[in-house]
C-alpha cells in the first residue's frame, strides 16, 4: 500500500479524509451523509463540502505540509467536481470559484482514481450494510460521477493515475 511504501522509505505522512478530517468537519460530514435530516439542495451540499474543506485545509492539511509532512487524503476537491458537478449537475465554474476561494494555490500533486463500474461498486457497498445519503442515489448518478472522474484524468494525465479496482 501507499502507507507501507512511505513508511519503508521513512517519509513522514498523515492520513485524513473528506468531508471530515477535523471535529467540526466531521460534524459537517454527518450532516451530508445523514438520510434522516432535511436533505440539502445541491447548492447547500456544495457549500457544506467547501465549508468542511476550509476547516480541514486550515487545521490539518496546511500545517502538515508546512512541517514537511505528506498528506494522504481519501477524497478531495476532485470528488466535488465528480459528485456535485458530474452527479448533481452543478456548474463547474462555480465549483472552480469556490476551490480558488478556499484552497488558493493548494492542489494535490497526485490523485489515484480507483475505477470500477457503478454496478460493481454498489454490489460492494451493499455488503457493508446501511446506505448513506449518497449511496442511495440511482445508478445514473454514479455513471455521471464516474464519467466526471475520468474526464478530469483525461484533462491532466500527469496528475491522475487510474487504477482498475474491479479486481
Amino acid at each position: 500500500t501507499i502507507k507501507e511504501l512511505l513508511t519503508k522509505n521513512s517519509i513522514e505522512f498523515i492520513t485524513t479524509r473528506e468531508p471530515g478530517g477535523t471535529p467540526l468537519a466531521e460534524k459537517i460530514r454527518a450532516l451530508l451523509l445523514n438520510v434522516e435530516e432535511d436533505t440539502p439542495v445541491p447548492l447547500t451540499e456544495l457549500l457544506l463540502m467547501f465549508a468542511s474543506r476550509a476547516q480541514h485545509i486550515n487545521k490539518v492539511i496546511r500545517p502538515a505540509l508546512s512541517d514537511g509532512i505528506w498528506v494522504l487524503c481519501d477524497r478531495f476537491t476532485d470528488a466535488t467536481y465528480a459528485y456535485q458537478g458530474g452527479g448533481r449537475g452543478l456548474n463547474l465554474d462555480l465549483i472552480s470559484q469556490l476551490e480558488q476561494i478556499v484552497q488558493h494555490d493548494l492542489r494535490p500533486h497526485l490523485t489515484l482514481i480507483l475505477d470500477v463500474s457503478p454496478e460493481l461498486g454498489m454490489t460492494r457497498v451493499r455488503k457493508r450494510g446501511e446506505f448513506d445519503r449518497f449511496e442511495r442515489e440511482k445508478i445514473e448518478f454514479f455513471n455521471n460521477v464516474r464519467t466526471a472522474y475520468l474526464n478530469l484524468a483525461e484533462k491532466d494525465p500527469n496528475r491522475y493515475i487510474i487504477i482498475d479496482a474491479a479486481r
